[in-house]
């Protein structure tokens, strides 16, 4: 796995119990993974040459990021590296305009959008779709960085200062935001899980709700579905995270994940088969796992770095206050603000009450790692 993050340290653990050599490419030695995995190789993914010798001898070469330049993907594929998700897949990935593009080809509802190079561009735009608009980053945004909700010329002019390459977006008035995740093997074996809600704040994952309320059968069988096709159209290996938005009854799709997703962490206590291991499944083309939940109800809170980072103290304090939460913490230094861990509890009911009850627990156990406080001290 290219990148030593969170996302490869969770894949190493589900490794493990399937007995698959597991080797990432790390930064540093104290990367996320290269703190647990027995196999690390130190280099940049920037490099060619560094890429090609961790490649070396592996079955297959996966990724916990999209940020690997489409030129190297190119030559790892034509050096004989199999690659799951192939370049041609990732791209969409890496290329916002043409997922865009390729999406609206294929008939799959998304917000409108053009591409927007100076103010005129984007007034024309806002013309037809109305202020505010969304400006993004063609390239290189996620969580939250490289989006901007722009009301006016004056702020687009702004973004546009910037100097990268843009597009606009209609300002979609959702109801709620949803994802779907779905595993696609080589043999074109698929795999959903449950719909699930996610809770943004500054266009962060905060909490995932699987799954997602007071859905209907017949919305959660479409997002399913369309996420299905859509790997299916786009040749996904692994896994793909589709978001969406829930708005005027229907579904648009906001992004793309060929990977691992923070809307799927829910799946390791929440589900038969986690994502992790389900990704490991689909990219060596092994029988994919049972989606199915593993719980009636499932709430998962990522954890945010605070003042303090000592967590030893906090988390033996949650763990004492409830038994039945799971934490994970990422072995990442404490900075304000910055995602270190999650944390999840399941439930065996069902309903409104039920599920304010587990949301309650996770952010009050989120908050004293966090904090070391209970939400509202």
């Amino acid at each position: 796995m290219v990148g030593a993050g969170q996302l490869a340290r969770m894949t190493y653990q589900a490794s493990i119990p399937l007995r698959v050599g597991f080797r990432v490419l790390a930064d540093t030695a104290t990367d996320s993974a290269a703190q647990v995995c027995a196999d690390v190789r130190l280099g940049d993914y920037h490099n060619l040459g560094d890429l090609l010798a961790f490649a070396a001898g592996c079955d297959v070469v996966t990724f916990d990021h999209e940020h690997v330049p489409e030129e190297h993907l190119a030559a790892l594929e034509a050096a004989g590296v199999p690659l799951a998700p192939g370049g041609g897949a990732l791209r969409y990935t890496q290329d916002k305009l043409a997922m865009r593009a390729e999406l609206t080809r294929l008939g799959v509802p998304c917000p409108r959008f053009t591409p927007v190079a100076d103010v005129a561009d984007v007034t024309r735009f806002a013309e037809q779709a109305g202020w505010p608009i969304v400006l993004k980053a063609v390239r290189g945004g996620y969580d939250g960085r490289g989006v901007w909700v722009c009301d006016d010329a004056f702020a687009a002019g702004e973004v546009l200062a910037h100097g990268i390459a843009l597009l606009a977006e209609e300002y979609v008035p959702f109801r709620r935001e949803l994802a779907a995740l779905v595993a696609r093997s080589p043999h074109r074996q698929g795999a959903a899980y449950p719909v699930v809600e996610t809770v943004q704040r500054d266009g962060v994952c905060h909490e995932v709700l699987a799954p997602a309320p007071g859905l209907s059968a017949a919305l959660a069988e479409d997002a399913q579905r369309l996420a299905l096709e859509i790997a299916d159209a786009l040749g996904v290996t692994g896994l793909l995270a589709v978001e969406l938005f829930e708005a005027g009854g229907g579904l648009l799709v906001n992004e793309l994940a060929m990977r691992p997703h923070n809307s799927g962490h829910w799946t390791i206590e929440g589900a038969v088969t986690s994502q992790f291991e389900q990704h490991l499944r689909a990219v060596l083309d092994l029988p994919l796992g049972a989606p199915r939940p593993a719980a009636g109800q499932t709430v998962m809170v990522n954890v945010f770095g605070g003042q303090d980072p000592d967590l030893y103290d906090k988390y033996i304090h949650v763990m004492a206050a409830d038994p039945g939460m799971k934490v994970h913490l990422y072995g990442k230094a404490v900075r304000p603000g910055r995602k270190i861990g999650h944390v999840t509890v399941t439930g065996s009911g069902a309903g409104e009450q039920n599920l304010a009850a587990l949301r309650d627990r996770a952010l009050r156990a989120a908050s004293y790692l966090a904090t070391g406080k209970e939400r509202g001290e």
